[in-house]
């Protein structure tokens, strides 16, 4: 405006006294309409909801959010907000429809002044989970009966392998439940359940028949010892007291019958021998009263062969003196994967959480775990350079992603990656690790190939720490406060909505 007013001067010629120095006249700008919010953005949480951020306008009042189906913005908004302060923002909308696109506008109000124009974003939300798990009391050896939210509408269940289609009935809408036969017995399925073309739910369930059901009760160190090739035992819901180790020499799956009734198995120690994998999914694995204290699992029988898989889902691991793995013997494991576990109060005295001596997995994965209150006076991950010596044709791959750590290997000494075998890679990403003194690691021969996005909250030595050869993490990270729901109660729901929203830590506290 001031170079507008010099230029008007400027035409009008020289001398004329209407024009002084419009430095001196002009000293503020009016607006008689609002500025438009800024940078906003949009990012889905839990599924169906938006979280909404912007810059805040002064002089506004408050703002009004609406979200539309179109880009147009035409029709009537899904959802209107009005009256929004800026200590709202950001503000999360919840409950819309799944795998939808939709189209957000923000505009700011004010007093004595025109509201702003509207600023847009636009977001796509992820498909729905309506669908409840799938009990032992809803299978047989053809047929499942699926659950979801009474009156809750849907179209379709598709069911796979086989492609089975259902059409969903009016009756079943209003009972939030649908039988589906024609099923194998013995065979794992994947059910989809649909309102036209978008997702409302997916569970995987397994049909009877495939496997020994096993009753609180059985001698299930017996069973397991004289187990055949790829037996599958589902253990009914109750505790199965063993105290004792535990031979497994061939493969085997040891699983609950239903994944959300899952049995306690007390003081087991599973000694794996003659290149057997073992699969543990939906227990609880209880190591009080284990015989001396051992770790959970212990590969037992140095081979030159390599051991099946090693596969660990969906379990709760508690109570166990010197660990969780330990393999002191000449074992080369095909995999190793921890994925989706609770695992907490592991003493590590005599032993690491994780711990490699003379053997080595291919590869190691450590994913969607929460672990708290462990390892205080050990390290976390231990692979020893023995491992690569016995296997040195082998580059070790290991990958921990999206896990919360929680108070575990707290002492100043304690490494989370004590790891020195002669060739390995590391991808450590996504991680939240919160309230401890440990660091990452003092050794050289320790290679972080990848680290990125993790949050560190109260655990300063992973970012600052002055040991020599540390290994700081220097790159993408953040200091957040996770704002735990109850730590006291095993309870790590996420408070910072910029974690959630991040996709850091275990993602079951999102």
């Amino acid at each position: 405006m001031k170079k507008i007013l010099i230029f008007l001067c400027l035409i009008a010629g020289v001398g004329v006294s209407g024009c002084s120095d419009p430095m001196d006249e002009i000293t503020t700008l009016d607006f008689n309409r609002l500025l438009s919010p800024t940078d906003l953005s949009a990012t889905v949480v839990n599924r169906t909801g938006v979280l909404l951020s912007w810059k805040a306008v002064n002089n506004a009042h408050s703002y009004t959010i609406e979200i539309f189906d179109n880009v147009d913005f035409t029709g009537t908004a899904v959802k209107r907000f009005e009256g929004i302060t800026s200590g709202q923002v950001p503000y999360t909308v919840t409950a819309l429809d799944g795998q939808t696109k939709y189209f957000a506008r923000v505009k700011a109000l004010g007093e004595g002044v025109d509201e702003s124009k509207w600023m847009t974003v636009d977001f796509t939300t992820d498909a729905e989970q309506i669908l409840e798990e799938v009990v032992l009391e809803k299978l047989t050896f053809t047929s499942v009966t699926l659950n979801w939210p009474a009156g809750q509408t849907a179209t379709s269940i598709t069911i796979t392998p086989g492609d089975i289609q259902h059409t969903v009935t009016t009756a079943e809408i209003a009972a939030g439940e649908a039988t589906v036969g024609g099923l194998i017995r013995g065979t794992t399925y994947t059910a989809t359940l649909q309102n036209g073309t978008k997702i409302r739910g997916a569970r995987t369930f397994t049909t009877l028949g495939g496997a020994v059901i096993v009753s609180p009760g059985a001698d299930l160190a017996s069973l397991i010892a004289n187990a055949d090739a790829d037996a599958i035992f589902d253990l009914k819901v109750g505790e199965y007291t063993v105290n004792a180790d535990v031979i497994v020499s061939k493969s085997i799956t040891i699983k609950a019958a239903s994944s959300s009734q899952r049995p306690v198995i007390k003081g087991a120690v599973l000694r794996i021998k003659g290149n057997a994998g073992v699969s543990l999914k939906d227990l609880i694995l209880d190591g009080t009263g284990s015989l001396n204290g051992n770790q959970a699992i212990i590969y037992d029988e140095a081979l030159n062969n390599a051991y099946a898989p090693l596969n660990v889902e969906n379990c709760e691991i508690k109570n166990y003196v010197k660990g969780v793995m330990y393999v002191n013997v000449k074992a080369l494991i095909e995999s190793v994967t921890f994925k989706e576990n609770v695992i907490h109060h592991i003493e590590c005295s005599g032993g690491d959480f994780i711990d490699f001596r003379t053997g080595l997995a291919k590869t190691f994965l450590f994913e969607n775990n929460t672990v708290y209150s462990s390892a205080a006076e050990r390290d976390l991950f231990r692979m020893d350079a023995n491992g690569s010596t016995n296997f040195p044709a082998e580059t070790s791959i290991v990958t921990i992603r999206t896990n919360t750590f929680n108070s575990v290997s707290t002492g100043a000494s304690r490494r989370y990656l004590y790891i020195r075998l002669a060739s390995h890679q590391i991808h450590f990403t996504k991680n939240l690790i919160a309230n401890t003194n440990g660091y990452y690691s003092n050794q050289p021969s320790t290679t972080i190939t990848t680290m990125s996005n993790n949050n560190y909250f109260n655990a300063p030595n992973f970012t600052q720490s002055t040991v020599s050869n540390a290994k700081n993490d220097t790159g993408t990270f953040t200091t957040l406060d996770p704002q735990f729901a109850n730590v006291a109660q095993g309870d790590f729901t996420l408070g910072n909505l910029t974690l959630k929203a991040a996709g850091v830590g275990d993602l079951r506290w999102r």
